[in-house]
């Protein structure tokens, strides 16, 4: 019988795929409603990587936990985790979309405590946070129908359409989808000094909310070293593109490999 992650015990709640012995663990945060298995087929498939990916409350192994709509909660939690998991081996952090926001929120949170940062940061599919959204008002968003949520995730793909359409398969990804609405909206960027971290973007061609020149201001955010990589594609490219997106990785992480 096949094992998935939901039958095997997970080391935190944070943390439901096993661990394993590697140079450099890659903290992997999700989209806006994703979950840790969106970064599933990546684990296991980066020699000297263990890619650890981040389950959020309110989805999955989660489903009864209350989910976050704080950003400064959220990343104080994810703060103690990461810091308590990686102890004093390497580790870099992923994220995709609202999870890059995170994470960059993540590292502003573990600088100003005095923890050890990450060797390096990784994103796609967002804006760089200084970069304003254009023609969106945050509370169009955080007031959204259930029809328009519907309407926003089609647009952006990556959802699977039985998701989308069956009832009661929509009211399981409602709830943590709302709650991570409420995260974005209202987040608000303060300025300081870039981060002392490299950091390596993804941009895709065809990116409904993220272009090529809005991910490229994330140069802004670092005094180290920015690299950007461009895919064919839309929001959700470096999932349909797994061996590119991987290639990206193991050369940003290839010093600890």
């Amino acid at each position: 019988m096949t094992t998935t992650i939901w039958d095997r015990p997970a080391t935190s709640a944070w943390l439901p795929y096993p661990d394993a012995d590697a140079g450099v663990r890659l903290y992997c945060l999700p989209h806006a409603g994703g979950s840790a298995s969106s970064f599933g087929p990546w684990v296991g498939r980066l020699r000297g990587v263990a890619v650890r990916p981040m389950q959020p409350p309110g989805r999955e192994t989660r489903k009864r936990d209350s989910a976050h709509t704080d950003m400064a909660v959220l990343t104080a939690e994810l703060a103690a985790v990461i810091l308590d998991d990686a102890a004093e081996r390497p580790y870099a952090v992923y994220g995709h979309s609202m999870g890059a926001l995170v994470g960059f929120e993540l590292i502003r949170r573990i600088q100003r405590i005095g923890g050890r940062p990450p060797a390096h940061f990784l994103l796609s599919a967002c804006r760089a946070p200084h970069v304003a959204t254009p023609d969106e008002d945050p509370t169009t968003l955080r007031d959204m129908s259930q029809d328009g949520i519907v309407a926003w995730l089609r647009k952006l793909g990556g959802t699977p359409e039985p998701f989308l359409s069956e009832p009661r398969a929509l009211a399981m990804i409602l709830q943590p989808i709302r709650a991570d609405l409420a995260v974005l909206t209202s987040y608000q960027y303060q300025p300081s000094p870039p981060l002392d971290v490299p950091i390596t973007s993804v941009a895709a061609t065809d990116d409904p909310r993220a272009g090529v020149a809005a991910i490229s201001a994330w140069r802004d955010q670092t005094v180290r070293r920015f690299e950007q990589h461009i895919l064919s594609g839309g929001h959700f490219a470096v999932f349909e593109q797994t061996e590119a997106t991987l290639k990206i990785i193991r050369q940003a992480l290839c010093r600890w490999v």
